[in-house]
């Protein structure tokens, strides 16, 4: 069995098997900023899976984001019980809302993909790698300059990477995924008009 396997199994369960390297790991990340680049990925199996690679180019952030529900920013208007909630239902996953604010904080990169790392009754941490658009390490390799073609710009808002293309449904096809694509709200519009 390689190193990695083991690696994998620790994270299975990460409370128990890491202990207090968890709890410690914690709390110093309550006291660092919201987003934080790291030199090299905390979940090494995770990230290599993921696409990451230990050359330059490659940008590894770890991102915190606050858990529990949305709200909106004002009471819409009306007078029904109905129009008072302030509550905002999204089928937004934790991780994707992560790779957003990552991005917004590196916008010459694109984010390849993300990982969890952490979480509390708090916050949750996320992972993201990070491709550098400019860097000519990245241009040269045909494995990943991919993700320079203009298709590909703003993919994680578009919710082209595999968390938000997960919460999207897109995981599945065929039977029982038929009002899936090109999106929920574009098959509903093509049906009722």
């Amino acid at each position: 069995m390689g190193i990695y396997k083991y690696i994998r199994e620790a994270w299975k369960n990460p409370k128990d098997n890491l202990g207090d390297i968890w709890r410690k790991r914690i709390l110093e990340w309550k006291k660092e900023d919201v987003t934080i680049r790291v030199k090299k990925p905390t979940r090494i199996d995770k990230a290599r899976s993921l696409g990451y690679k230990a050359k330059q180019g490659y940008i590894v952030v770890r991102q915190r984001v606050r858990r529990g529900g949305r709200q909106r920013e004002t009471i819409r208007k009306g007078r029904r019980s109905k129009h008072f909630g302030r509550r905002k239902d999204l089928d937004k996953s934790y991780q994707s809302v992560a790779e957003e604010r990552a991005v917004k904080k590196y916008p010459n990169c694109r984010v390849l993909n993300g990982y969890y790392v952490g979480g509390d009754g708090d916050y949750f941490w996320y992972e993201v790698i990070l491709v550098d658009c400019s860097h000519p390490q990245i241009l040269a390799d045909p494995r990943i300059n991919w993700i320079f073609e203009s298709k590909h710009k703003g993919r994680v808002f578009r919710g082209l990477t595999s968390a938000a293309r997960k919460s999207r449904g897109l995981r599945h096809k065929g039977k029982g995924a038929e009002k899936l694509r090109p999106s929920r709200t574009a098959n509903i519009k093509s049906r009722k008009y």
